[in-house]
């Protein structure tokens, strides 16, 4: 092997996509109370969606979640299984609703969003979604990272 084919030591290492993705997230979420808020209505949205998604037809959820997780998957294993653990909370939560689940998880999605919205005021930055919509699916891997993070867990 040639010496041209080894990195060069100024070089940096290659960072992950994943990793990418949450340090460019994590530019519009410094102030503490944006991101306690997006802890809290961030796992809101997702159960309130599979519940709306739920009570329009089950199927419509379970395409959802299996699209989502084949983006967590081609991200990052950890953040894929961990999500499929949630989504399955998140059904079992849904199902555990019964025949409220329509009106129970539209007003949870409004007052989670209504809170996005005021943390990104606190903020003074618009959210990462008005630029790429991928983000949507990024703000769960966001949470988990931080809480991850507390725990020496690395993704």
């Amino acid at each position: 092997m040639s010496s041209s084919a080894l990195p060069d030591a100024d070089t940096p290492p290659t960072t992950r996509r994943v990793d990418q993705l949450l340090t460019h997230y994590e530019q519009s979420h410094q102030n503490p109370g944006n991101e306690v808020i997006h802890f809290i209505a961030i796992p809101l949205i997702m159960l309130s969606l599979v519940g709306m998604l739920c009570a329009l037809h089950p199927n419509a959820a379970y395409a959802l979640v299996a699209v989502s997780m084949v983006y967590y998957a081609r991200l990052s294993w950890v953040f894929f299984i961990t999500m499929m653990l949630w989504s399955a909370i998140n059904f079992a939560g849904v199902f555990a609703m019964g025949s409220q689940v329509l009106p129970v998880s539209l007003a949870v999605f409004i007052g989670a969003w209504v809170l996005q919205f005021i943390g990104h005021k606190m903020e003074g930055k618009k959210p990462s979604f008005f630029e790429d919509v991928q983000y949507l699916l990024v703000g769960p891997l966001f949470v988990l990272s931080k809480l991850f993070g507390k725990l020496g867990i690395r993704w």
